[in-house]
Protein backbone atom coordinates (compact mmCIF):
# COMPACT_ATOMS: atom_id res chain seq x y z
CA UNK A 1 0.00 0.00 0.00
CA UNK A 2 1.75 3.22 -0.91
CA UNK A 3 -0.89 5.78 -0.58
CA UNK A 4 0.19 5.82 3.54
CA UNK A 5 1.91 8.71 4.88
CA UNK A 6 2.25 10.67 8.09
CA UNK A 7 -1.01 12.31 8.72
CA UNK A 8 -3.54 10.28 6.22
CA UNK A 9 -6.57 9.29 7.14
CA UNK A 10 -7.48 5.75 8.08
CA UNK A 11 -10.25 3.55 9.02
CA UNK A 12 -9.31 0.00 10.18
CA UNK A 13 -10.44 -3.18 8.70
CA UNK A 14 -14.17 -4.70 10.46
CA UNK A 15 -12.02 -8.23 10.45
CA UNK A 16 -13.55 -11.16 12.69
CA UNK A 17 -11.37 -14.32 11.81
CA UNK A 18 -10.87 -17.05 13.81
CA UNK A 19 -7.52 -17.47 15.27
CA UNK A 20 -4.86 -14.78 16.08
CA UNK A 21 -4.98 -11.60 15.21
CA UNK A 22 -3.01 -8.57 15.84
CA UNK A 23 -6.02 -5.95 15.13
CA UNK A 24 -7.67 -5.27 17.98
CA UNK A 25 -11.23 -5.76 18.62
CA UNK A 26 -11.95 -2.24 19.67
CA UNK A 27 -9.94 -0.85 17.23
CA UNK A 28 -11.89 -2.19 14.54
CA UNK A 29 -13.85 -0.20 11.87
CA UNK A 30 -12.06 2.38 13.80
CA UNK A 31 -10.78 5.94 11.69
CA UNK A 32 -7.19 7.28 12.85
CA UNK A 33 -4.50 8.91 11.69
CA UNK A 34 -1.04 7.87 10.62
CA UNK A 35 1.80 9.12 12.62
CA UNK A 36 4.46 7.30 11.78
CA UNK A 37 6.24 4.13 10.00
CA UNK A 38 7.27 1.84 13.13
CA UNK A 39 9.23 -0.61 10.94
CA UNK A 40 8.06 -3.49 8.26
CA UNK A 41 7.62 -7.00 9.65
CA UNK A 42 5.74 -10.36 8.06
CA UNK A 43 2.07 -9.99 8.96
CA UNK A 44 1.82 -11.35 12.52
CA UNK A 45 -1.49 -13.08 11.49
CA UNK A 46 -0.08 -15.22 8.75
CA UNK A 47 2.89 -16.58 10.97
CA UNK A 48 0.34 -17.24 14.23
CA UNK A 49 -0.89 -20.08 10.77
CA UNK A 50 2.39 -21.21 9.83
CA UNK A 51 2.82 -19.29 6.79
CA UNK A 52 5.32 -16.77 5.45
CA UNK A 53 4.58 -13.37 3.92
CA UNK A 54 7.13 -10.30 2.88
CA UNK A 55 7.09 -7.47 5.34
CA UNK A 56 5.23 -4.98 5.01
CA UNK A 57 5.04 -1.14 6.88
CA UNK A 58 3.77 -1.38 10.89
CA UNK A 59 2.23 2.18 11.29
CA UNK A 60 1.54 4.19 14.52
CA UNK A 61 -1.93 5.24 14.46
CA UNK A 62 -3.29 7.50 16.43
CA UNK A 63 -7.37 7.66 17.49
CA UNK A 64 -10.03 9.74 19.99
CA UNK A 65 -10.13 7.45 22.54
CA UNK A 66 -13.85 8.98 22.63
CA UNK A 67 -13.94 7.09 19.01
CA UNK A 68 -12.82 4.16 20.05
CA UNK A 69 -14.04 3.02 24.17
CA UNK A 70 -17.54 5.93 23.82
CA UNK A 71 -15.30 8.38 26.33
CA UNK A 72 -11.99 10.19 27.14
CA UNK A 73 -10.69 13.47 26.03
CA UNK A 74 -7.21 11.66 25.10
CA UNK A 75 -5.58 9.95 22.57
CA UNK A 76 -4.67 6.32 21.89
CA UNK A 77 -1.99 4.78 19.57
CA UNK A 78 -1.74 1.80 17.86
CA UNK A 79 0.79 -0.14 16.32
CA UNK A 80 -0.53 -1.62 13.19
CA UNK A 81 -0.15 -3.33 9.86
CA UNK A 82 -0.32 -1.84 6.49
CA UNK A 83 -3.15 -4.80 5.35
CA UNK A 84 -5.37 -3.67 8.74
CA UNK A 85 -5.63 -0.06 6.95
CA UNK A 86 -7.40 1.61 4.34
CA UNK A 87 -6.83 5.48 3.32
CA UNK A 88 -9.92 7.72 4.02
CA UNK A 89 -10.56 10.24 1.28
CA UNK A 90 -10.81 13.35 1.68
CA UNK A 91 -13.59 15.29 0.47
CA UNK A 92 -12.87 17.57 -2.06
Amino acid sequence: MTDLAPGVRVRTRTIDPEGHTRLPRYARGAIGVLVEQAGAHPLADDRARGRGGAAQPVWHVRFAAADLFGSGDHTVTVELWADYLTPIEEDA
